[in-house]
């Protein structure tokens, strides 16, 4: 049995739930490895189990889904990792910690030439952009898109790997920095949604065609109005809440915009299988390692401080990745 620190909460609410606790971690069980953590991905998927969005599956619980480090210890029937294995991993509960145990099937190898705080930076929301431009509507270059929070960490990814699949790329973001930061990664139009009706820009963009897909993490906020975005057959891909649930959504809003399509996916069920996780993130690590997609490490949190991160993070004070460091 060794010591670990982790963040864990025992009510939902605000940051200040938040303890920084010593807690007992035993050896590896059956299928499982020990792992020394080198950083932690910020999600807002960690915000929504804090605040009770999401129901953790008990409490006190240790959030974060995203995370990478080093093999140290290897359990019962492992042999696809050993001890000194780079691993990550952006499925498995419990990252907000600064050693811990985790089931292989969560995790992939981190090849030669990733930085183990790349790759905690780019696992969740690299992969988000994969299976999303891949497989939830599979663009190309005649797709044109819509991607909401584009200065965001899926939304920078995302825009530098739609360019490269040679797509029409348009965005919205809240600021002049976060505009000028998304045209630097990949996107052709950033819209200010603050300022402007994104809807009525959209449409003088396309020559009043809108788009083929629509990419909303906002939610809320952004609803309706998406809707509205879209061409004929167009697809409404809502990933996300940041600004809170999508309320009043009726099939009817889909048929009388032109017989669209809406999906709700999330990036568990498309890795759910593990060759899907295995060829997600070699999709991920080849266009990374192919300088097609940077990977922008802007804001770095010690793991005790990440009541702090939290703020910032709803706030959209921040930028593309967001690390926290145990």
């Amino acid at each position: 049995m060794t010591k670990t620190q982790a963040v864990s909460f025992s009510r939902t609410g605000g940051p200040e739930v938040f303890d920084y606790v010593e807690i007992d971690l035993p050896p590896p069980s059956t299928g499982e490895v020990q792992i020394r953590q080198a950083a932690v991905g910020l999600n807002f998927i960690d915000v929504y189990f804090r605040n009770g969005t999401y129901k953790a599956p008990h409490l006190p619980f240790v959030t974060g889904k995203e995370g990478a480090g080093t093999v140290t210890s290897v359990g019962p029937g492992v042999e696809d990792f050993k001890v000194g294995d780079r691993v990550a991993y952006a499925s498995a509960d419990g990252a907000y910690s600064t050693e811990r145990n985790i089931e292989t099937r969560h995790l992939v190898h981190v090849p030669d030439g990733i930085e183990l705080e790349t790759a905690a930076a780019m696992m969740l929301k690299g992969m988000t952009a994969e299976y999303l431009l891949n497989r939830t509507f599979k663009v190309g270059p005649e797709t044109v898109l819509l991607f909401h929070a584009a200065a965001g960490g899926v939304g920078l990814i995302a825009g530098q790997w739609a360019k490269a699949l040679g797509a029409t790329v348009i965005g919205t973001a809240g600021s002049e920095d976060k505009i000028e930061l998304a045209l630097a990664h990949g996107y052709d139009h950033v819209i200010n949604y603050k300022s402007d009706s994104f809807a009525d820009r959209v449409r003088d963009i396309t020559g009043g065609k809108g788009v083929d897909v629509v990419y909303d993490s906002i939610g809320r906020d952004t609803f309706p109005q998406s809707l509205d975005c879209l061409k004929p057959r167009g697809l409404f891909a809502s990933f996300g809440q940041s600004s809170g649930p999508i309320e009043n959504f009726t099939l009817a809003m889909l048929a009388q915009r032109g017989s669209l399509f809406a999906t709700r996916p999330t990036l568990f069920t498309y890795i759910a299988a593990r060759q899907e996780l295995i060829d997600s993130a070699k999709a991920l690590f080849d266009i990374v390692q192919s300088n097609k997609v940077r990977i922008n490490i802007n804001q770095t949190y010690p793991l005790r401080e990440v009541g702090r991160a939290h703020v910032d993070l709803e706030t959209r004070k921040t930028t593309g990745t967001t690390l926290l460091i145990p």
